[in-house]
């Protein structure tokens, strides 16, 4: 049987009203079936998104279950998921979202193409059937380019504020260079320290078009949509992109992107905290508190500066705690 030419890791939880239609959307992705391999990572589901993996696992010749009885959370099943690539590309994928027919295949004929660690793409977004196209932050496509240099400038949006992990596909070089994984146990935000290791270290990538990825918003059973102790692993997720920055060779010079992107997220949340319990928000800004007190005052005032009215007010008590002038 032929090496599988994309592993796809499927992690889910609970996603039996959505994940019928992810799996059959694989089925479309390439003429052969078997140049597509299937992990599919059962994160401790109690409806039929296990029993739904199983029976669309039988219809590919690469696939492999993995059920996780208690929750680990999509970081963890993620990395259970990258101990089973097979062939040279690989791609994540979560259990509400579906992909166009043939993206796979134009994708990894794109990756070995451009002979690059990693392609990004836009998406689609998908809220009460409307749909909306997303762009990649990078002006620049089908051409190979440094993902170092796409992290900048620190004051507009850039390649590491589009997190998103199933947005493209990847080498599995990156796997042996240990640039793929999550860090184990984050529930939420797992993608901000993976994004930055990934533009920081990797040689190369390119934005590619291709057939959209649609990503439902607005799910009920979304950790974006809930309001528990989960959310704050911002926090410890915001705090790794800062280790990861300030060790670099060249952290003088993207720590100010690293500022702003701990400040802008930062403040999103203190906005939605206000739909959270007493006790809980008290624990979010105890931990933004440390969080923010190891930014530099001199680029967490020049940040600080720059962001719109709503975003300086909620942020300016909790800085100036610190001691960061607002």
């Amino acid at each position: 049987m032929r090496t599988p030419l994309v592993t796809v890791i499927l992690p889910a939880k609970d996603a039996g009203a959505y994940i019928g239609t992810t799996l059959e959307t694989l089925t479309r992705q390439f003429d052969d079936p078997a140049s597509l391999k299937l992990v599919a990572i059962d994160d401790g589901s109690r409806d039929d998104t296990g029993t739904l993996m199983r029976r669309y696992a039988e219809r590919f010749p690469h696939a492999e279950l993995i059920v996780n009885p208690r929750p680990k959370g999509l970081a963890s099943a993620r990395n259970q998921g990258l101990e089973h690539v097979e062939g040279d590309a690989f791609c994540f994928l979560d259990g509400d979202d579906w992909m166009q027919p043939q993206r796979l295949s134009v994708l990894a004929r794109r990756l070995n193409e451009l002979g690059c660690d990693f392609l990004r793409t836009d998406h689609v977004t998908v809220k009460t059937g409307v749909r909306t196209l997303v762009p990649a932050p990078y002006p620049w496509r089908e051409t190979v380019g440094s993902p170092r240099e796409a992290i900048l400038p620190d004051d507009e949006p850039t390649m590491v504020d589009y997190p998103f992990a199933w947005a493209g596909i990847m080498h599995r070089r990156l796997i042996d260079q240990g640039l793929a994984g999550f860090t184990p146990g984050l529930f939420t935000a797992e993608d901000r320290p993976w994004i930055w290791r990934l533009h920081l270290q990797a040689r190369s990538f390119a934005v590619v078009d291709a057939p959209a990825l649609l990503y439902r918003r607005g799910v009920s059973t979304s950790l974006t949509q809930v309001r528990d102790r989960r959310q704050l692993d911002f926090v410890r997720a915001m705090g790794e992109v800062l280790d990861i920055v300030e060790a670099d060779p060249e952290s003088d010079r993207f720590l100010p992107k690293a500022v702003w992107s701990v400040m802008a997220l930062s403040s999103r949340h203190l906005v939605r905290s206000r739909r959270m319990t007493p006790s809980l928000r008290g624990e979010m800004r105890a931990g933004l508190r440390g969080l923010l007190g190891r930014l530099p005052e001199r680029e967490a005032s020049a940040v600080l500066s720059r962001l719109d009215g709503p975003r300086r007010r909620v942020l300016a008590p909790l800085l100036r705690t610190v001691g960061i002038a607002a």
